[in-house]
């Protein structure tokens, strides 16, 4: 019998983000789930070791990995449209959910117990929690970029996501600007004379 799963993980590369926006350089979600991972490991990390959270770490950074399953069936809705009204955002969100399930459902059932959990994640977990913010700090850190790239379209994103960061009250957010940040506004030849 024939599974599709890995192949539809695999078109990830074929779907692009910022499709309103002028990119110096395009992104997919599958490099954009990479970063999400990476940065959600970051967060729960400094929530565990830092401030005594008891988040897992794996569930964290595998929810990460898969956060943008559905997007092979449904593409990278525009935020605009997205949360234009809660109508909209409501909708969006059972048609997300349906297209992970199918998904989900290509999967071998031997295996599918072990995977779908984290395809299907909990919405109300700590983890899943990180993982949200850790996909509003690579969309931070993919506006500095094309502003280091001398591309002010993406002024305006960098302004509302960095508010909307700093207006979680997440201190795992707060350590990672105070810390990391700066760092992430600087050409390789900066980094490399440091």
């Amino acid at each position: 019998m024939r599974y599709d799963f890995y192949a539809y993980m695999e078109r990830m590369k074929y779907i692009k983000r910022w499709q309103l926006m002028r990119s110096v350089r395009e992104e997919n979600i599958m490099e954009h789930s990479q970063s999400v991972a990476l940065f959600s490991h970051a967060l729960v990390t400094i929530h565990n070791e830092v401030f005594g959270g008891k988040a897992d770490v794996l569930k964290t950074v595998l929810y990460a990995m898969y956060h943008e399953t559905a997007e092979v069936m449904t593409g990278d809705l525009p935020t605009p449209i997205k949360y234009y009204n809660r109508s909209i955002q409501g909708a969006y969100k059972e048609l997300e959910r349906n297209a992970a399930e199918k998904i989900v459902n290509t999967l071998p059932e031997a295996i599918r117990g072990e995977i779908a959990p984290f395809v299907l994640a909990d919405e109300d977990s700590a983890e899943y929690r990180l993982v949200k913010a850790a996909d509003r700090l690579a969309a931070y850190v993919k506006c500095l970029e094309e502003l280091r790239s001398g591309n002010g379209e993406f002024a305006k994103a960098k302004k509302s996501i960095e508010e909307d960061l700093h207006s979680r009250n997440m201190p795992e957010i707060e350590y990672f600007f105070q810390h990391f940040i700066s760092s992430l506004k600087l050409t390789l030849d900066d980094l490399e004379s440091l």
